[in-house]
């Protein structure tokens, strides 16, 4: 396959700025892969198409402020930095996205927040493939180091909602899954966005089970990728735990026939980066840098709750590898055509 091949038109006033009120309003697009028919539902219709003894398995990873807005020493030029992954405790070091990266060079020292309540930075490495190694240069514990980066950071919205609006204080709480508990994303598994608290208790009302992953998502999901041929394209590594009950819960699930349900492309990655050649999934606690796109065989979940992504994305591979590419392309034409939200804070997808 081709990036070419994943390009399609999205019209931005089909980019949702901010969720629904109520998260399990949203409509949602149920593809199945069987019969090759697309229906058109609400998201807490999602009830109909499972049964007892059916399994989702959550990523319940959650996002921290990552984003800090900043000035360059000497001539003040604002500087936005993602932080990406702590490398190193003790001396504060990081791993970050800087932009404008042109401007920034080893030795810099970058301010964050007011004179009395600031931060300092030091750039100490300009070449890494993720951007550029920061050290913070700070007094206290670690604790009050971690507490003074929450302080100054902002919710690390995507650019594709940031290109027509700000940052918004609703953001912090919108852009969590209502079962975030384990901290470390830059990026929000959105999937999880149209679980609220009544819907997950029906399904369990009605016997159908939940697991949980943790997969620190990055921004490598919304890096452009600049190959035509995706065999060259490599994605950035990001941490990941499947827990042994998880993994039970899954295995069993799937030996008794019922569904397992992947909630979102960073959960089936994570699946499918840790699979015995039975099928069946193992513990596992680590990195991965897998990158699915068609055509490839699933071994794991048998129906997936998505969004809809981004044209070109690694997200939307996925998802056609899940949906068969014809069918998911297609879907994704009906979608604009019927006038679906589209990213992050939009509309939902169930192939099953």
């Amino acid at each position: 396959m081709k990036l070419s091949q994943f390009k399609y038109s999205l019209p931005h006033e089909l980019i949702a700025l901010h969720p629904l009120e109520d998260r399990d309003e949203a409509r949602m697009m149920v593809l199945n892969r069987k019969t090759q028919t697309i229906e058109h539902k609400l998201f807490k219709d999602i009830l109909e198409y499972f049964d007892e003894g059916d399994l989702f398995v959550l990523n319940n990873t959650k996002v921290f402020p990552a984003l800090l807005f900043g000035e360059k020493e000497k001539t003040g030029a604002s500087i936005k930095v993602t932080l990406l992954r702590e490398l190193e405790a003790e001396s504060r070091l990081w791993d970050v996205l800087v932009d404008p990266a042109r401007k920034i060079r080893i030795g810099n020292k970058l301010y964050f927040g007011e004179d009395n309540d600031s931060l300092v930075a030091e750039v100490i490495d300009n070449t890494t493939s993720r951007g550029r190694t920061l050290r913070f240069l700070f007094d206290g514990t670690h604790e009050e180091f971690r507490a003074k980066l929450k302080q100054l950071g902002n919710t690390p919205v995507p650019d594709d909602i940031l290109k027509y609006r700000d940052i918004e204080p609703e953001d912090e709480k919108d852009y969590q899954t209502i079962y975030a508990s384990r901290e470390g994303a830059v990026v929000a598994p959105a999937a999880g966005f149209h679980f609220s608290r009544e819907t997950i208790k029906r399904l369990e009302l009605k016997g159908i089970e939940f697991a949980n992953i943790t997969l620190h998502a990055g921004l490598g999901n919304f890096r452009d990728i600049d190959v035509e041929d995706l065999v060259k394209h490599k994605m950035d590594s990001e941490y990941m735990e499947i827990p042994e009950d998880t993994t039970r819960l899954i295995n069993a699930t799937k030996d008794a026939k019922h569904r397992v349900v992947g909630v979102g492309t960073t959960t089936m990655k994570a699946l499918e980066s840790s699979v015995y050649t039975n099928g069946h999934v193992k513990q596992y606690t680590g990195w991965t840098n897998k990158f699915i796109f068609p055509p490839y065989q699933f071994q794991i979940a048998n129906a997936m709750v998505t969004n809809f992504h981004p044209s070109q994305s690694s997200m939307l591979m996925l998802t056609a590898a899940f949906g068969g590419y014809e069918f998911v392309m297609k879907a994704y034409k009906e979608a604009v055509a019927e006038k679906y939200r589209f990213l992050t804070y939009g509309d939902a997808m169930l192939i099953l």
